[in-house]
């Protein structure tokens, strides 16, 4: 054959085989992406793990939820033909950018807080618009406990300084520098404190008025003050706990529920050390925190019934590795926590060993024990969280920024 010849047979040959391969990724792209009769985009996922067993999962804003119900279910985001790897995540905006120290709501769902780099006190109103509370400015405020119903708080200083100061009356009432520990009453109006006297004979836990007057001893702590956590219940029942019940075993603990006139309550029983509190709403429920060797020393969650003759029934492990402090009620049976992704054993001992993990956020249904999570959307390190009742939305501060986060739910 003519060697020219040859050469454009072989160009020509060239040219359809590239032409044919062309049409075979054309046809392939459009087979893979052909529009379902919904008028959606499908694809389907390769390596998919085998089901296990029939489940109904929706989306509903920016959470799943399922039909599957039952304590210790989990449900985390998912992917499926309509859910290409990720739950959308919620609204996570930054609502306040000042270094925020000591945040919190109070019933009218106003956030209050201290900024350390100016010395004042703000809260972000209904409006949207942060205002000062004072126009005084308190210098090295060393911690902060608010009041729930009314913007007044406990303002302590490193020199053992202590005031309540009532940012509506402008008006402010000194306390013995030996208190501490300090707890608000449901309707704002006293104060129960330790008074840490010089002898343990001169222990005392102590409520006052918020306007300094009506000093009474409730119950004397002698060496055991370190074992008594200061925390008023809504229900007025308790005003602190007591880890000074018998020792049950390996694990286990008592945890005596100490009254304003006392009243012999049933106690607690825990199932670990490092007990961290905190309260439902009404006070029927207890939510704790507790660290264990069954759990490698990690904090885990419990809820318990807290409430005259219920006290300590209907006791269920939450099966969520995280402090009491990471989490808030939305109600009696609704409860939001911050769950550390990995959390190294012995965080309950020694909680800085965490401080560079992330978070994910679960609503938990306490009558079901169902457990959503929540994506973010980001990577965060809740240090303080606080639902918002009145705008149905939560709050929180993170350890590696500033400022003050908010969810709408």
């Amino acid at each position: 054959m003519n060697p020219a010849l040859k050469r454009l047979s072989l160009i020509l040959l060239l040219l359809v085989t590239a032409a044919l391969i062309g049409f075979g990724l054309y046809w392939l792209f459009k087979k893979a992406t052909t529009p379902s009769p919904g008028g959606e985009i499908t694809t389907q996922p390769g390596g998919q793990l085998p089901g296990a067993g029939q489940r109904e999962v929706t989306t509903t804003g920016n959470v799943i939820t399922s039909t599957e119900l039952g304590r210790g279910n989990v449900l985390v985001p998912q992917i499926t033909p309509q859910n290409t790897g990720y739950v959308p995540a919620p609204t996570v905006k930054q609502i306040i950018s000042d270094a925020v120290s000591f945040p919190s709501v109070n019933s009218n769902g106003n956030i209050r807080y201290y900024n350390s780099s100016d010395g004042k006190f703000y809260k972000l109103g209904s409006d949207g618009q942060v205002k000062t509370l004072s126009d005084q400015t308190f210098y090295n405020v060393s911690n902060v406990t608010w009041a729930q119903n009314n913007d007044k708080a406990v303002l302590a200083y490193p020199d053992d300084s202590k005031i309540i100061y009532n940012f509506e009356k402008q008006k402010q009432t000194t306390l013995p520098k030996h208190w501490q520990d300090f707890t608000f009453s449901p309707d704002s109006n006293q104060v129960a404190a330790k008074s840490i006297g010089i002898s343990p004979d001169n222990r005392w836990l102590v409520t006052i008025n918020d306007d300094g007057s009506g000093t009474t001893l409730v119950e004397p702590m002698g060496d055991n003050a370190d074992k008594v956590t200061m925390d008023w219940s809504p229900s007025r029942q308790t005003v602190a706990f007591s880890q000074t019940g018998q020792t049950l075993g390996a694990d286990q603990k008592e945890i005596l529920f100490v009254g304003l006139h006392g009243e012999n309550f049933k106690s607690a029983t825990v199932e670990g050390d490092g007990f961290e509190p905190q309260w439902s709403p009404t006070g029927e429920k207890l939510l704790y925190s507790v660290y264990s060797t069954r759990s490698d020393f990690k904090p885990e969650l419990w809820i318990t019934d807290s409430y005259g003759d219920n006290i300590d029934n209907n006791r269920q492990l939450l099966k969520l590795n995280t402090w009491a402090h990471k989490c808030t009620f939305s109600g009696d049976t609704t409860l939001y926590c911050a769950v550390p992704k990995d959390l190294p054993q012995g965080a309950g001992m020694l909680p800085e060993v965490a401080s560079d993990s992330t978070d994910v956020m679960y609503k938990i249904d306490l009558k079901t024990g169902l457990k959503t999570a929540i994506d973010l959307g980001g990577d965060y390190n809740v240090t303080q969280i606080n639902f918002d009742k009145v705008k149905n939305q939560l709050y929180f501060t993170d350890q590696n920024q500033p400022g003050v986060f908010q969810i709408k739910i």
